[in-house]
């Protein structure tokens, strides 16, 4: 089992298992569903996964009243979403 946080928190907990099938084709829509998480950070989360390997997907960009978002890729190119709540983004 996969803990995303602390139990009085809501999370995305659950199992991870292998790809089955294709991974996505580069420059090609997403083939399956993008996974957001809640980090505290996110340029410092999309920092750490260039450094862990991975490759920026869309940069960081303003969701205006919400916060910051931006997506990576990890090493077998699946795209994944990272948000940081900010009420002043703009």
């Amino acid at each position: 089992m996969i803990r995303t946080g602390d139990a009085s928190e809501p999370g995305i907990d659950g199992g991870l298992v292998p790809r089955r099938g294709a991974g996505p084709v580069d420059g090609q829509a997403v083939n399956a569903y993008v996974c957001t998480v809640t980090v505290p950070s996110a340029s410092g989360a999309l920092a750490k996964a260039l450094t862990l390997g991975g490759s920026e997907a869309l940069p960081i960009m303003p969701i205006p009243g919400v916060g910051w978002l931006c997506y990576a890729k990890d090493l077998d190119g699946t795209i994944f979403g990272m948000m940081e709540a900010d009420p002043d983004a703009a």
